[in-house]
């Protein structure tokens, strides 16, 4: 079996301490990057639609960063919306994000409540492997 390792990037430490989960598991040279939402270092909710999604990608790169990877690794978008009138500003910040080509598989989700918390309008979910 491969080896697994728990991925938490410095201002994450909270998330697996407090909240009991790691924002990503890296096994082999696959990184499993838990949902991503548009808080800050300080675990406070960013205001303004876009600000947040910015927030989130943010938030997903330093994850990735941490694990060894980037954006163009990233071969798996998942991405939870409340509210799916959201999509055309959400794909112009998530292009800005991700221009590698081949991009990677996306799946959109509408859900009711994302973050645990009344505010949260996104969570990204990714993954992504790590080229040798």
């Amino acid at each position: 079996m491969t080896d697994r390792k728990a991925i938490i990037p410095a201002g994450m430490e909270a998330v697996y301490d407090k909240i009991r989960y790691a924002p990503a598991v890296k096994a082999g040279n696959t990184v499993y990057v838990s949902g991503q939402i548009g808080r800050n270092a300080a675990m406070q909710l960013v205001e303004g639609r876009e600000a947040q999604m910015v927030q989130a990608f943010e938030n997903l790169g330093l994850v990735l960063e941490a694990a060894g990877a980037s954006f163009a690794d990233v071969v798996d978008l998942t991405t939870f919306h409340t509210d799916m009138r959201d999509l055309p500003l959400f794909m112009q910040v998530r292009d800005r994000y991700l221009q590698t080509d081949p991009l990677p598989a996306w799946t959109a989700v509408g859900a009711h409540m994302l973050g645990g918390a009344p505010g949260y309008i996104v969570e990204i979910k990714a993954v992504a492997v790590v080229r040798d």
